[in-house]
This record gives structure tokens, sequence and C-alpha cells, in this order.
């Protein structure tokens, strides 16, 4: 019996050597490794600024910290989110004073459903995070149409989407802010971690400065005091312990970036696994349609599996989760979120209003399809699928 995981890291010695590059600089704070890894991550999503924190909620968290205070929104103003998401999304907007507005989503795709965004919008919606689930891309086009009809911020939460386009436009470049996770089981592992893109310089300063306890921009790092004017070092000196907002402290270290650097150099070959792995599971289960429905890209969406989203048709997934997991394939739950007992006592949510998202708590899930799952592995999880239907 095989051991499929939702997901796996193996470090190679090229990332033990950049992290031993790293510890010989003796520098672990802030500096030329993370520089280079935002510059680098920034780029590959077409955007002009990254920004590194230590997690994927992190960079969310000041992602809306900062739209909020660039824009002047007020305590009690309403954000939409997707009912189907992980908590962290929604999380962030009550942690920033701001009410989460949800609306469903759709069956074929798992994300919001544009369809249904303007009916949530009140005098009151300053915001639409719109999350990019399992690896696919949202319906950007319609969903930035509405956000500009309605003059309404974006805040991308592609914490579980990275590398993919959207009728040509990477995911982290539509809206106002992109964010990203380099969790465990995620494309790029630091461990922990997460990024913050934007082409907006002013959001850009924000973001640090939010990340960074609130600090006055002028002295973020241990290089910002680094100049051979004068004049311009003791203004650093006078400001460099000023701080000018509620910030945190969400920074990362130079290990964790040397890692992402080392990993961002495979990029090509972790997702092309993944779609070989995602290959296997769709061609093996075809069969099965009667019983399973995949996550379906819309037109124009590039999917780059970070997780393979599996519904079952008109059946509670439990008997077949607990087969799976007694089998060594491991499983997750597709996301609940209207249901946690949390949102239920602090928001008394009502889930039929949701009719999707309540029907994926039922019935949807996901296994692995990450880069270490051999075809071996990936045709033996298709083989446990079909003893299960056989019985």
């Amino acid at each position: 019996m095989f051991k499929v995981t939702v997901g796996d890291l193996k470090i190679t010695k090229e990332d033990i050597k950049m992290v031993n590059n790293v510890l010989h600089s003796s520098r672990l704070s802030y500096g030329p490794y993370s520089r280079e890894f935002e510059k680098e991550f920034a780029t590959m999503h077409q955007s002009k600024f990254g920004v590194f924190t230590n997690s994927g909620t992190s960079a969310l968290h000041i992602a809306l910290s900062s739209i909020k205070e660039k824009y002047g929104f007020d305590e009690g103003d309403e954000v939409i989110v997707p009912a189907t998401t992980f908590i962290a999304t929604s999380n962030i907007v009550i942690h920033n004073n701001m009410k989460p507005v949800f609306v469903d989503v759709k069956e074929s795709s798992f994300n919001i459903d544009p369809e249904k965004i303007e009916e949530a919008i009140t005098a009151r919606t300053k915001a639409i995070i719109p999350v990019h689930l399992l690896g696919l891309p949202a319906e950007m086009d319609k969903i930035m149409s509405i956000a500009k009809k309605h003059k309404l911020r974006v805040i991308e939460d592609s914490a579980e989407t990275m590398f993919a386009k959207y009728k040509g436009k990477s995911v982290g470049s539509f809206g106002d802010i992109g964010c990203f996770s380099t969790y465990v089981a995620h494309y790029i592992v630091t461990g922990v971690g997460g990024l913050n893109t934007t082409s907006n310089p002013n959001l850009a300063v924000l973001l640090r400065s939010y990340a960074n306890h609130g600090r006055d921009s002028i002295y973020i790092n241990i290089d910002d005091d680094k100049t051979k004017n004068k004049k311009k070092f003791h203004e650093i000196v006078e400001r460099r312990f000023k701080f000018v907002r509620l910030g945190h402290s969400f920074r990362a270290t130079e290990m964790e970036a040397a890692i992402g650097l080392s990993q961002l150099k495979r990029k090509n070959k972790i997702i092309s696994a993944r779609k070989r792995v995602a290959g296997v599971y769709r061609k093996g289960l075809s069969d099965l349609s009667e019983y399973l429905q995949f996550q379906e890209a819309t037109k124009g969406a590039d999917n780059t599996y970070m997780l393979f989203g599996i519904l079952l048709k008109d059946l509670d997934k439990r008997e077949l989760v607990n087969y799976l997991e007694d089998n060594g394939v491991e499983t997750r739950d597709l996301l609940p979120l209207i249901n946690q007992p949390v949102y239920q006592k602090l928001l008394k949510i009502k889930m039929d209003k949701y009719p999707v998202s309540k029907k994926l708590i039922k019935s949807g899930f996901y296994i692995g399809c990450h880069q270490y799952i051999t075809d071996k592995q990936a045709e033996y999880v298709v083989k446990v699928f079909h003893n299960f239907f056989k019985r």
C-alpha cells in the first residue's frame, strides 16, 4: 500500500547550499536574498513590487490594512469574500475591524460566482477578495469589471495558486494587491511564509511598514541607513525609531528567502509535474463520472493544480473519504467556511443562502497533486477509488 499525501517537501542540495550561504554571511534579517526573492517572484507574476512576509495570512492581513488606510475605509465597512475558502481569507477582514460578506461559489470551478457578486454589494461595500482556489484562477475579467463599476478595491487571495494565468495575465496582477503563501504543500515551500505583489508604489510602502511594526518607511531594514550623504543619514537617524501606524511583526528571514529562491529555479518542473499527476487522475477516474465531478477551469484559465478537488454527485463524502484514508490516500475537506463553529457563533450564518458551498461542505474534498507523487502512486489512487465504487 502506498501513502499518498496532500503535500510533501524534499530539500535538495541546492536548497541546503543556499541556506548555508546565508548562515556563513551572518545575516539572518531582511537582506539581499529577501530582496532578490521578492523581485523575482513579483516579476514572475507581472508585478512591480514584492513583499516577503512570515505567512500567507500575514500577507492578506497587511493587504487589507494597506488599502483600508490608503482609501479611507471606515470600521465596519464590508468586504466581499467567497463562501468557500480557507478561513484566513475572512478572518483577516474581521481582524481589520471590517465585515465579511459572503458570496456563493460556482459548482463547476469552486471559485466565487461573479454573477452573484453585485447582489451582495451595499453602500458600505469597499472591496472584494476573490480567491484562486486549489490552483485555478477566478474569473478576474468579470470581477474587475464589477469592481470598476462600483469603485471597489480588489485583493487577490492567491495563497493556493502560483504561476497561473487567466486570459494571458498572471494571478496576483489584476487587483490592487496579490497575496501568496509558501507554506508546506504549496508550490514554493519556505516552511512558513507569504508574499504580496503590487504595482502601486504607495501600497508597496504601506505593506512594508505594516509588516515591520508600522515603522516610518525611511528605515525598514538595517541597510536603509547606509548612505554617504551626511544630511540624509542624520534624517534617517532621527526617524528610524518612529512608528507611524499600528503594525505587526510579520517579517520573514533570509534563510526562508534563500530556500524560496532556490525553489523558484525549479518552478517549471514543479508545475509540469503537478499537471502530470492531475492528468493521471482525470484519465483514470473518467469512467466514474456518474459519481465524481472535478474542478473545471473556465475559458482562458490555466490550472496549476496545487491540489486536486473532487465533488461527489448527490452523495455524502464521509464513507469515501474514510475509505481513502484507510487505504493510504490522504484527504482534506474542501475548505468548509460558513459552517465553522466560530462563524456560526459570531456571524450566525444561514447556510441555505449558499447552496453550492453547502453542497461542497457535504460532498467536496481534495487529494494531493504535488510534484513528488509518482505515476505509480497516482495510479494507485485511481485504483483505490475504483475499489470503493466496485463495493
